[in-house]
């Protein structure tokens, strides 16, 4: 049996420009992963849980799973 846990990440978008110019920017996900691992959680996935009309993600909840 597995227990799961999830962490949202915000996607900013900096730049300019219309079609061309705009970055997206992860949240801090590496410190996040690497905390969780120190738990005995194992990274599993994400699930993009906002997302604009375009297909831009602007929020995702990282998925941490562990055995019970």
């Amino acid at each position: 049996m597995y227990k799961y846990e999830y962490e949202k990440i915000r996607c900013d978008m900096s730049g300019w420009g219309a079609f061309n110019g705009n970055v997206y920017e992860i949240g801090d996900f590496k410190s996040i992963i690497s905390k969780r691992a120190s738990q005995g959680w194992r990274y599993a996935g994400y699930i993009p849980t906002k997302q604009r009309g375009t297909g831009h993600v602007e929020e995702l909840e990282l998925i941490f799973e562990k055995s019970e």
